[in-house]
């Protein structure tokens, strides 16, 4: 399934490519387009084909792993500070807690930091102003654990069984495929992530991972 879709992303990618660059060629030479009825919907939609396909050949690849040994704490931190620089703005309350036992851990340093920015980016979207956005890291023997909490719109009890499912989406334009290549890195690292949700409350995200594979 994996290959097919990498295939398919990759045969894909020329095409729209060079429609994208033609649309963006007819723009420079004819600005007055951008006026043309449904033209930014043109737009808007090729972009939103070009994340499509970069999340399937991402979904393809979830599972293979660059395996290094790095200072997850030192991950985390520079992760969590760049977030809150993002949403300075917002009136969204951001706080973390990064234990300072946590130390080096063996995994792939880029899968694993962008987990953990789709977490706080999706929680982002969840949460509505002056709502709030948690995050707490510790490790426990052989393990380290990881929470992404939000009190933002929830998930309902419906649609919780499925959001690891790739395909399966509840946002606007969402592909289906985050959390689905979350779910895949973690698993890929011999560890577990898992959801609690009430609607109208919030949502909270638990990952563990081994320090050692």
């Amino acid at each position: 399934m994996k290959y097919i879709l990498s295939k398919f992303s990759h045969e894909l990618r020329n095409p729209l490519t060079t429609v994208y660059s033609t649309v963006q060629l007819i723009e420079m030479q004819h600005p007055e387009v951008k006026e043309f009825k449904y033209w930014s919907n043109l737009a808007h939609e090729l972009e939103y084909m070009d994340r499509l396909l970069t999340d399937l050949s991402d979904y393809s690849k979830s599972e293979k792993l660059q395996l290094e040994t790095f200072s997850l704490r030192s991950l985390l931190e520079k992760i969590s500070l760049s977030f809150a620089v993002t949403i300075a703005d917002s009136k969204v309350q951001y706080t973390s807690k990064i234990s300072p036992s946590i130390t080096q851990i063996t995994g792939d340093k880029t899968k694993l930091q962008e987990v953990f920015l789709n977490l706080l980016k999706n929680a982002y979207e969840a949460a509505s102003p002056d709502k709030s956005i948690y995050l707490e890291a510790s490790s426990e023997d052989d393990n380290v654990h990881i929470i992404v909490r939000d009190t933002g719109c929830g998930i309902s009890e419906e649609q919780l069984p499925t959001i690891f499912e790739p395909f399966v989406t509840y946002k606007k334009n969402g592909s289906g495929l985050g959390l689905a290549i979350c779910n895949n890195i973690i698993t890929a690292h011999g560890g577990t992530i898992s959801v609690k949700s009430t609607e109208n409350v919030g949502t909270t995200f638990f990952i563990s991972l081994p320090i050692h594979m």
